[in-house]
C-alpha cells in the first residue's frame, strides 16, 4: 500500500510543481518585456509537460529507460483518446474555430521521424539531437508565423488574444513570482524522483515492466494536467480550444522529451513499443484528421467512442 499511496503523492508533488513553475515563468517573462505570445509557445508549452520531462529524464538517470519512453507514447495516446474524449461526453467540441492544420501536419512529421528514429532500436545522443533540431525549427517558423500575424493583425481582438495566457496575472508581486519559481524548480525533480521510484517498486510486486507502468498508470498520471484542462474548457464553453492544444502537447512530448532524455542517456527501444505501441500512437494521431480536416465536431458518440477505444488499449497492454 506504502508505493501506491508515495506514487499519488508524487504525481501530485509534480502536478502542483508544474502549475507552479507555469505561473511563475509566464508572469517573470511578462514583466521582463517579452511578449505574451512567445511566453505561450515556449515557458508555457514547456512548463505543462515538465512532469513528463522530469520523469523521462529521472527514469534514464536511474537506468528504467523503458518508464521514458512508455511515459511518452502512452501520453500521447492518452492525449488524443481520453483527453478529447472524456470532455466530448460533456458537451460538443467544436473544432470550426481551430486553426491548427499546419501544425497538426508538423505533429504528424514529428511522429514519423520519432518512429524512425525508434526502429533504430535504441534512442542515442545523435536522436536526440535529431528530436530537437526538429524542435527548433518548428519554434522558429512558429515565432515567424506570430510576427506576421501581429504585423498584418493589429486589432482590438487580436490584442486580447495575446494577452490570454495561462497563469497571467498582471497584478502578481514580484515575491510570489519567485515563491511559484523555486517551488517550481525544488517540486519537480522531487516529485518525479518519488514517482518513479515507486513505479518501478510497484512494477516489480506485481511482475509488470516498467515500460508497461510507463504505458498506463505514469501516462494517465501525466496526461491529468491537459485533461483537467480540456474538461474546464468544456464546461465553460470553450472547447473548441482543446484539439490545438493536444496537437501543440503531443508534438513536444515527441520532440522535446525524448529529445533531451536522449541527451542524458541511451534509450534502447523495448520490442512491445515497436510491435504494437508505437502503432496505436499513430493510428489515434491518424484519427485527428475528421476533425482537423473536415472541421468535424466531436459529440458525444466521438467521445464514446474515443474513450472506449482508449480502455481497450490500456486493457490489452495490462493483459
Amino acid at each position: 500500500m506504502m508505493p501506491w499511496l508515495l506514487l499519488g503523492l508524487g504525481l501530485v508533488i509534480l502536478l502542483l510543481a508544474g502549475d507552479a513553475l507555469v505561473k511563475g515563468a509566464v508572469n517573470l517573462s511578462l514583466r521582463m518585456g517579452v511578449p505574451a505570445l512567445i511566453v505561450s509557445l515556449t515557458i508555457v508549452a514547456f512548463g505543462t509537460s515538465a512532469p513528463e520531462l522530469l520523469i523521462s529524464v529521472n527514469a534514464v538517470i536511474d537506468n528504467k529507460p523503458g518508464l521514458a519512453l512508455g511515459n511518452v507514447i502512452g501520453s500521447n495516446t492518452a492525449n488524443v483518446l481520453l483527453v478529447l474524449g472524456i470532455p466530448a461526453l460533456l458537451t460538443t467540441l467544436h473544432t470550426s474555430g481551430c486553426r491548427c492544420l499546419k501544425t497538426y501536419l508538423y505533429m504528424m512529421a514529428a511522429t514519423i521521424l520519432f518512429i524512425a528514429l525508434a526502429l533504430t532500436g535504441t534512442f542515442t545522443f545523435i536522436s536526440g539531437l535529431i528530436l530537437l533540431a526538429a524542435l527548433a525549427y518548428v519554434l522558429s517558423d512558429t515565432f515567424r508565423d506570430a510576427r506576421r500575424h501581429r504585423r498584418d493583425n493589429h486589432t482590438k481582438a487580436q490584442n486580447g488574444e495575446d494577452e490570454d495566457v495561462e497563469g497571467a496575472d498582471p497584478d502578481m508581486p514580484w515575491w510570489q513570482i519567485m515563491v511559484f519559481l523555486v517551488l517550481g524548480l525544488i517540486g519537480l525533480p522531487l516529485g518525479a524522483d518519488i514517482l518513479v521510484d515507486n513505479a518501478s517498486i510497484i512494477a516489480r510486486e506485481y511482475g509488470v515492466s516498467d515500460a508497461v507502468i510507463g504505458l498506463t498508470l505514469v501516462a494517465l498520471g501525466t496526461s491529468l494536467p491537459e485533461l483537467a484542462t480540456t474538461v474546464m474548457a468544456a464546461l465553460r464553453k470553450q472547447a473548441d480550444v482543446a484539439l490545438g492544444n493536444v496537437i501543440g502537447s503531443n508534438m513536444f512530448n515527441l520532440l522535446a522529451i525524448i529529445g533531451i532524455a536522449s541527451l542524458v542517456g541511451r534509450i534502447p527501444v523495448d520490442p512491445e513499443f515497436l510491435q504494437f505501441d508505437l502503432w496505436v500512437m499513430l493510428a489515434a494521431s491518424l484519427m485527428l484528421i475528421p476533425f482537423v480536416f473536415f472541421k468535424f465536431d466531436i459529440g458525444k458518440g466521438w467521445g464514446i467512442g474515443l474513450t472506449s477505444l482508449y480502455m481497450a488499449y490500456v486493457t490489452f497492454v495490462l493483459m
